[in-house]
């Protein structure tokens, strides 16, 4: 590894030089995308979630959604922000947030690699309208592809709760569900407190940290889109497409779905766009496209890499689970499809919405859904063991 990344780094420098013009265009799609699409797209997300840690938000939903938290997911209540807004404002945001609870101490270092396996996920904006939409011009698709995405990643979070059972850093305490509200107040104010920071000062801090944190991810992007250029001037593209054949076998792709699958192995939306326009069966261009979103592009893996290595989070169990998320949510694709059930959701979606402001606030929409059904699911918890607690109190 000492001897081969060096030179890898030298090769690419190297053929920058010869193919200036390829590598100038190949920047400048990358940047075009980075500053048009995931910039304005991600960056309220992220002031929103630097505020939220600073209020204490983040403190006061760990006490309230433990009791749901614990027993689905073994992890602690502020896994369930975590999961809301990986799940509604897509790639890398799971990471950072998960990163920012790890150097918080509110999660330790097996939960914090538990909750970023499952959290990263492509946003429904991306899915909706980048993909069902722009790509294959089917709007019923989406849930289709949204159903296959999120199941199939929420199915490997349900899954790993068992990983790391015996974590060293927990303490085998029972759940406490008495008090819930009020403990969750106290831990907020405690929070705020411990902070210290004024409105003025958390606010340009929290600007600051999310344009340095999407300025990161804009270089990850320029860099993997030089990359896959330069990959398929040399050739090597295509040695890569012919091991992806051997390993993708049991699917029977045809060589143009393995060709855009080759490019989804780098980065997704290249991906996505290749298996949407190739020559294969429909079903299958779906299955690709539904597996490339699961794996998440090399692009994205390195994101997350740099997101993590402020902490001292693995990468690995990440890696593994994006390969299993690959193939289970091709799977689940294939099932729907097979299912029949693109009749039904075109039922559901008979058109695709003229309002743009209706793909602005889906993201926002679904980030605030997600968060009111775990505190949903704590109200009726709590009604309930009141409730039996009052009828054994009059029994007795």
């Amino acid at each position: 590894m000492k001897i081969v990344m060096p030179a890898v780094a030298v090769l690419l420098c190297i053929s920058m030089l010869v193919f200036p013009k390829e590598t100038y265009e190949a920047a400048t799609m990358g940047l075009t995308t980075w500053w048009t699409i995931v910039f304005p797209s991600l960056l309220p997300f992220f002031i929103v979630a630097e505020l939220f840690l600073g209020f204490g938000v983040v403190h006061f939903m760990s006490v309230l959604l433990e009791p749901v938290m614990r027993p689905l997911f073994n992890l602690p209540g502020c896994a369930a922000f975590v999961v809301a807004l990986g799940y509604s404002s897509g790639f890398p945001i799971g990471a950072v947030l998960t990163t920012s609870l790890r150097k918080e101490n509110l999660c330790t270092r097996l939960e914090g690699e538990r909750l970023l396996a499952f959290t990263n996920n492509a946003s429904p904006l991306f899915i909706f309208v980048a993909v069902s939409v722009g790509i294959f011009h089917n709007p019923s698709l989406g849930m289709i592809l949204a159903v296959s995405h999120y199941a199939s990643n929420l199915t490997l979070g349900f899954l790993l709760r068992f990983y790391g059972r015996k974590d060293p850093e927990r303490s085998c305490e029972q759940v406490d569900c008495t008090r819930l509200v009020t403990r969750s107040i106290e831990a907020m104010f405690q929070a705020q407190k411990k902070d210290g920071r004024p409105l003025g000062k958390l606010l340009s801090d929290a600007i600051r940290k999310s344009i340095h944190s999407l300025s990161m991810i804009g270089g990850f992007m320029i860099l993997f889109a030089v990359i896959i250029r330069i990959l398929a001037i040399l050739g090597i593209s295509g040695m890569i497409e012919k091991a992806l054949a051997l390993f993708l076998f049991p699917f029977q792709f045809p060589d143009p779905l393995i060709k855009a699958m080759s490019g989804g192995l780098f980065e997704m939306t290249l991906g996505t766009k290749a298996a949407g326009e190739s020559i294969a069966p429909f079903f299958q261009q779906v299955m690709a496209a539904s597996m490339i979103m699961g794996w998440g592009g090399l692009s994205i893996h390195a994101q997350v890499a740099g997101m993590i290595s402020e902490s001292d989070l693995r990468f690995f169990p990440f890696f593994l689970t994006r390969i299993a998320h690959m193939f289970l949510s091709g799977i689940v694709a294939f099932l729907l499809l097979s299912s029949q059930s693109a009749a039904v959701f075109n039922l559901l979606i008979p058109e695709i919405p003229l309002n743009p402001w209706a793909y602005v606030l889906l993201p926002l929409g679904m980030s605030i859904f997600a968060l009111l059904v775990p505190l949903g699911i704590v109200f009726l918890l709590f009604i309930f063991l009141k409730t039996t607690w009052l009828l054994l109190h009059i029994k007795r």
